[in-house]
């Protein structure tokens, strides 16, 4: 069974009502980045920082996957599947994706502050000041904020360096590191792309096939 790699982006989940950053409308519109996607903007006001990640995840519990996140979990039935996702929600676990690699975080989880390695699954949509790990520090969401390091990087240029075949779908290749997986697929492996909106292909030097459906590549 050919291995299928899916790097999956925003885009991915918006048809299930989750607001995208980047796009027009998105929540970059209604707050300022640093204030609640950095380190210092945490260190600034961490109650901000936790409302505005409450808030997400409020409306994440509600959230039901796509025809997307659908058809992709159906693809198991024809390749080995694994999906290294940008995106910090759990549809394609909802959607039954059995695979799935999050590089920047996932946002039902909080990791603590004096130790990063403690991640504790947040039961219901809640993370507040004074919640702390066993250790005594304070949690903070369990996502890879602006200025971070990708702790996950290492092991998705693995699963993708072992392509038989890339599907991007839903993200607009401009977050880097994310977006310079694409260079180690082997060299032999097609990549395909699907996404709404025009995404600039040229700066990679892998030749990428744009389609309009998943079930294409079967």
């Amino acid at each position: 069974m050919k291995k299928l790699v899916v790097l999956s982006g925003a885009g991915m989940s918006a048809e299930s009502g989750l607001k995208t950053f980047r796009e027009m409308g998105g929540l970059w519109e209604e707050y300022d980045v640093m204030e609640v996607a950095s380190p210092d903007g945490f260190a600034r006001d961490p109650e901000l920082v936790l409302r505005f990640y409450n808030e997400r995840r409020k409306q994440l519990l509600i959230a039901k996957p796509n025809k997307g996140h659908l058809k992709l979990a159906e693809l198991e039935l024809f390749f080995n599947v694994e999906i290294v996702t940008q995106n910090v929600d759990n549809l394609h676990e909802k959607a039954g994706s059995s695979k799935i690699l999050h590089l920047h975080g996932e946002l039902m989880k909080s990791e603590s502050t004096g130790d990063p390695n403690l991640i504790y699954d947040i039961e219901g949509w809640e993370l507040n000041q004074g919640d702390k790990c066993e250790k005594g520090f304070q949690l903070r969401p369990h996502v890879v904020w602006f200025g971070e390091a990708v702790p996950a990087m290492d092991e998705a240029v693995e699963i993708v360096s072992t392509a038989d075949l890339l599907l991007v779908i839903g993200t607009s290749l401009n977050v880097y590191p994310a977006a310079g997986l694409i260079n180690y697929t082997p060299l032999n492996s097609p990549v395909f792309l699907i996404d709404p909106n025009e995404v600039s292909v040229s700066a990679f030097g892998k030749k990428i096939e744009v389609i309009d459906d998943i079930i294409r590549i079967i």
